[in-house]
């Protein structure tokens, strides 16, 4: 008997004549009829190109066909078609968030952002106008000549359009706040086609809802950001052994109750392996071209070192540096969590409640994914409080909607692997091991609702730990701004507001 193979959709229409190719329920043959250079199909240098050009395994799927638009009015105008057509689609700018769909999509129309590619600084260097096509490594190498940086991702390969619409954590937080309070200006295409400028006197409703609220309201075609003067800083990881995990989990503790230096930033973490010792290893950032070791690190640098690559270096050496973290064709995921206190005790006992739970339980992810497969398991933390939070509110506030009084400890929960077989075992125990910490947090009375939409999984909920008041003008603004819902329904990736 013979059986017939089972191919996606998009493959098999890929087969038939051009007339078949691609029927228009899905939009593709719409969007040909009156934008055919942007439009491309399966088997085509430009669809193979983009519809790969993703981070992770997890996020390739086989959309029908791929827009490339050319100019936000272009993609106005795609945006139009496809309404009028009920076309689903997805948007992909730098293609890193690893949650499945949430940036590609199968039988739909993929828009790429590749060449919406502006980089020009202003004629006094103040604003950085910048695409969606680029990633921060990009901008940073463009802006080093100049002796400038920007608030932006802090590995290179990050996209410039997720972080920044997801509130955009940076090495620069204490002294401007978010990414997103940076921002200027927003030139997005509306769900009419329209294109809008968004900032405090035009559309101001619009400027503070993608301050956080992701992709809910339009398509940002430019951000116009605020550049930060900077030649070189003070920064790198350390690395400790095992032993001296205890003493690393006081240090972020002592580090996050009395964050009083506002050129620091650090990103503490925990890197377990089934065959090795756990590493525990800080990212150090210090904004300065002459002071080494400074007295807030020193919880962290008075503990002996294994490895260590402090120094002197730009932003863009530095951003380069962590960037080789980042391994494309793997299969990840990433799960956001929160913990908040006021004191070193509360935010011990936090993350040593995060800490004891997720090691608990690694055992059994152990068990059941051989050690070959499992490339990198992390457990990472990123201290927030009130130096970060009142730069943001000088900058006019965002839609997180933070509590300055409080000192929030977000965490990420990391688990990068290969082989799809194991792809429903990870999401499981990930999945599994989050309920638990979050009874465990909750308990004592730590827990905070507030998800990083950077760091979250696609089973977590986002925009309720917001805030009930927060919610609700998002809400309201993706209505006014959407109010047929194109973004909410036609666009199934990403986080909804509603």
């Amino acid at each position: 008997m013979r059986v017939a193979a089972t191919l996606p959709l998009a493959a098999i229409l890929s087969l038939l004549s051009p007339s078949f190719a691609q029927p228009d329920f899905l939009g593709c043959n719409t969007l040909r009829s009156k934008l055919s250079d942007s439009v491309f199909f399966p088997n085509s240098t430009v669809y193979d190109n983009e519809s790969q050009n993703f981070w992770s395994n997890t996020e390739i799927l086989s959309p029908a066909c791929v827009f490339r638009p050319e100019s936000a009015e272009e993609l106005g105008m795609g945006i139009q078609l496809l309404e009028k057509k009920s076309a689903p689609f997805a948007v992909r700018g730098g293609g890193h968030m690893g949650i499945r769909g949430s940036n590609n999509i199968d039988n739909g129309v993929l828009i790429v952002m590749s060449a919406l590619d502006t980089l020009e600084l202003s004629e006094d260097q103040a604003i950085l106008s910048v695409g969606p096509a680029y990633r921060w490594s990009d901008v940073y190498s463009y802006l080093e000549p100049y002796g400038l940086t920007a608030a932006g991702g802090r590995l290179g390969p990050v996209g410039v359009p997720g972080l920044l619409l997801a509130g955009g954590i940076n090495f620069y937080g204490n002294q401007v706040g978010f990414g997103c309070d940076t921002v200027v200006n927003y030139e997005v295409v509306l769900a009419d086609g329209s294109v809008a400028q968004a900032n405090k006197d035009s559309h101001p409703d619009l400027f503070w809802a993608l301050k956080g609220g992701s992709s809910n309201f339009g398509l940002v075609t430019r951000f116009d950001v605020q550049t930060i003067p900077s030649k070189k800083v003070w920064a790198g990881s350390y690395t400790v052994s095992e032993e001296y995990v205890n003493d690393f989990l006081k240090a972020i503790a002592t580090f996050a109750a009395d964050i009083s230096d506002p050129k620091t930033h650090i990103v503490p973490a925990l890197v377990p392996s089934p065959e090795v010792a756990t590493m525990a290893s800080a990212i150090l950032f210090y904004d300065s071209d002459e002071e080494a070791f400074p007295e807030a690190f020193k919880p962290f640098t008075d503990i002996p070192a294994v490895a260590s690559t402090l120094d002197f270096k730009t932003v863009s050496e530095f951003a380069a540096e962590l960037g080789q973290m980042v391994v494309h064709g793997i299969n990840d995921v990433f799960v956001a969590g929160t913990v908040t206190g006021t004191t070193f005790d509360e935010l011990y006992r936090g993350i040593s409640i995060i800490n004891s739970t997720f090691f608990e339980r690694l055992p059994k992810l152990y068990a059941q994914v051989p050690a070959e497969n499992i490339f990198v398991i992390q457990l990472d933390w990123q201290p927030i409080g009130k130096l970060w939070m009142d730069a943001s509110a000088k900058a006019g506030g965002n839609a997180l909607g933070l509590d300055a009084s409080k000192v929030y400890l977000a965490y990420a929960e990391v688990v990068e692997w290969t082989g799809v077989g194991y792809d429903e075992i990870v999401m499981q125990w990930v999945e599994e091991t989050t309920y638990a910490i979050n009874n465990a947090t909750q308990k004592a009375g730590l827990y905070d609702a507030f998800n990083y939409i950077g760091d979250a999984a696609g089973f977590q909920s986002i925009f309720p730990g917001y805030g009930a008041e927060n919610h609700r003008r998002l809400v309201e603004t993706a209505q006014k701004y959407d109010p047929t819902a194109v973004f909410q329904k036609l666009m199934p990736g990403g986080f909804k507001v509603y």
